[in-house]
């Protein structure tokens, strides 16, 4: 029994077997933190020159020492050596001249359905295991306490083909997507030239949200990262396109029955907001809407997206998910992960609103665990900070 320091290689083919992981414990991710300045670890807990637990670590310079994190995982074979591994990972950690060791495990402490009703019992073993070998639990949260989230929006995707995925959305997702069809968005994945495109998009829905968008530096290193594994999505219009479609289809409906006369009306409002738009834009083709999906051999994750509200009537969002899952069943990925929600129930959290006309299913995780090896070095550092106005 060992806790061991795995070369890439190893830690790669450890992961590539597992049964489901997150993509921050992955190579791409080990690549993206030591193009950001941060040392990385792969380590692990052997037995019998057997890997049963994995996980990258990564490291960065603060006052006094390093802070070292584990964000979304171990990675698993054998969860009744995670009591040895963390152990281990304290002694480690004081072997580095760690100052803090940041633990975000990637476990489910409780699973709930779409609305956020529990559907199975608190998992308190596991926040008592590490509670018990010395780690500090931040408490369970709502919101995005460290800027991570603590809830999960999820679904599950093995069962579904592309037109049992669709029917599968509550009639506001379908109703959306059909309508983005019939404006004829189109979706395409950006090269890395394109960039700054995405990320006027996200940076346009932080202002408008009140969250602080990425740097320009931050996006390219993502993408030279995870390469094919990313895929940063945009929703398009060209204007003259759209308005043939729709004229197209207006000329191939019978107008004998209310129902399509009906149709027709509402094609017809649809062609007259496309030449407003046209009006007002110098571009026939314009930018909606983007996401940024993550690809593991077991889950797709919506990192982050936005899109603009001028534009919100061609429903792209909802065509931008819809295409993402479609990818991951073609990719046969069997959970697509939609991350972050407030786990605030009471109608106030509009992107729980928006992730639920997918129909999915919401998990909340154990939160984050803290452990100071040398503890009186990290107090005289906090009290020094504070002396200074920099806490």
């Amino acid at each position: 029994m060992t806790f061991a320091i795995l070369n890439r290689k190893e830690f790669a083919q450890y992961i590539d077997e597992a049964f489901r992981y997150s993509f921050m414990q992955t190579i791409h991710m080990a690549d993206f933190f030591e193009k950001r300045g941060n040392k990385v670890y792969f380590v692990a807990w052997k037995e019998e020159n057997e890997i049963l637990i994995a996980a990258i670590l990564y490291s960065v310079s603060m006052t006094g020492g390093l802070y070292m994190e584990l964000n979304s995982g171990p990675v698993c074979k054998d969860p009744t050596k995670l009591k040895d591994f963390y152990q281990a990972l304290q002694e480690f950690a004081k072997s580095q001249g760690v100052l803090e060791l940041v633990i975000k495990p990637y476990d489910v402490y409780q699973t709930f359905d779409n609305l956020g009703n529990s559907i199975d019992k608190e998992n308190k073993s596991a926040v008592d295991l590490l509670i018990k070998i010395g780690y500090k639990h931040d408490g369970l949260k709502t919101g995005y306490p460290a800027g991570d989230p603590e809830w999960y929006y999820l679904k599950e995707l093995n069962r579904y083909d592309a037109d049992s995925l669709l029917k599968s959305f509550n009639k506001n997702g379908i109703r959306n997507i059909k309508a983005a069809s019939d404006f004829n968005v189109l979706v395409r994945n950006i090269t890395r030239k394109e960039i700054p495109l995405f990320k006027r998009i996200i940076e346009s829905t932080g202002k408008r949200q009140g969250f602080e968008d990425k740097t320009l530096d931050y996006y390219y290193k993502l993408y030279d990262s995870f390469g094919s594994d990313a895929e940063f999505l945009v929703a398009e219009l060209d204007i003259k396109e759209s308005l043939k479609k729709i004229e197209s289809k207006m000329d191939s409906i019978n107008q004998n029955t209310n129902q399509n006369i009906q149709q027709i009306q509402s094609l017809q409002k649809k062609k007259e907001f496309l030449l407003e738009v046209e009006n007002k834009e110098k571009s026939g083709k314009i930018v909606l809407a983007g996401a940024l999906i993550i690809y593991t051999k077991t889950e797709a994750t919506y990192l982050f997206g936005g899109s603009y509200t001028e534009y919100q009537k061609f429903s792209a969002a909802f065509l931008l998910q819809y295409y993402a899952m479609l990818q991951a069943i073609r990719k046969k990925i069997s959970l697509y992960n939609f991350l972050g929600i407030q786990g605030v129930f009471d109608g106030s959290d509009g992107v729980l609103r928006f992730k639920q006309n997918f129909n999915g299913y919401i998990i909340r995780k154990t939160g984050i665990f803290r452990y100071y090896p040398i503890p009186y070095k990290y107090k005289l550092v906090r009290m020094i900070k504070r002396l200074l106005g920099r806490v």
